[in-house]
């Protein structure tokens, strides 16, 4: 079963006490103590992220590792990430993310894991590369469309919510016709997808939703129902 948990915000990184989310991701691998293993690329591989990664992840009941592209933990990257159970990637530059990855051939090697049912996992620039394209700050502090991995058809928009420019921008640029229609996330929810259908919407916060959002003449937004995992 192949499976992606694209988060729009969120998770140990964005809500350090808050758990839902990851514990979310956790739960999909159906194994009893899964290996999650953290890819900080988008972030040049920043210290205080993987910290914080291991300081959660440490405190569940989980084999967490990460990997490097910067100080490589084996010779052999695809025997490394193929023995996991999740792949959890973290947010930052995704251009860059996307060109060190296809130099390392870590593309090839995640769609391959993809495909024997290890799950993906991400946060912003980990939930974006999945998609076909989608909007990003890579670029500096104005938003541009991006072209990413294609695992998932369309495209995507994180931190629909969180940041101002976010909702206009990826609106016009599916109006203009520069990247494809898609869905989006609010900071505290997550795309859980089997295959290339949503299998189910989750957040971490009541008021968090994902939309579809289209263009057929006009732009339309609608709100897709989400499941929030705490306490109603």
């Amino acid at each position: 079963m192949k499976q992606i948990i694209a988060l729009g915000g969120g998770g140990f990184s964005m809500e350090p006490d808050n758990p839902l989310l990851d514990r979310y991701i956790l739960d999909q691998s159906q194994k009893p103590k899964p290996k999650i293993c953290f890819v900080p690329t988008a972030s040049g591989d920043s210290d205080t992220y993987i910290a914080n990664f291991y300081r959660f992840f440490d405190e569940q009941d989980c084999e967490p590792s990460h990997l490097s592209l910067f100080k490589p933990p084996a010779q052999d990257l695809e025997a490394f990430v193929l023995e996991k159970d999740i792949i959890y990637v973290g947010g930052g530059n995704t251009k860059n993310l996307l060109v060190l990855w296809r130099e390392w051939g870590l593309d090839t090697i995640l769609r391959k894991a993809w495909e024997q049912g290890i799950v993906l996992a991400g946060i912003s620039a980990g939930s974006l590369c999945w998609f076909e394209d989608g909007v990003t700050d890579s670029y500096g502090e104005q938003l541009m469309p991006i072209q990413s991995l294609g695992f998932l058809k369309g495209s995507n928009c994180p931190h629909y919510d969180g940041e101002m420019d976010r909702r206009p921008a990826y609106q016009q640029m599916i109006a203009a016709g520069t990247i494809k229609g898609g869905v989006a996330a609010d900071d505290g929810a997550a795309l859980h997808y089997i295959g290339q259908n949503i299998h189910r919407i989750v957040s971490s916060r009541p008021n968090a939703h994902a939309y579809r959002v289209f263009f057929d003449g006009q732009i339309h937004e609608e709100e897709l129902p989400a499941d929030y995992l705490g306490l109603k």
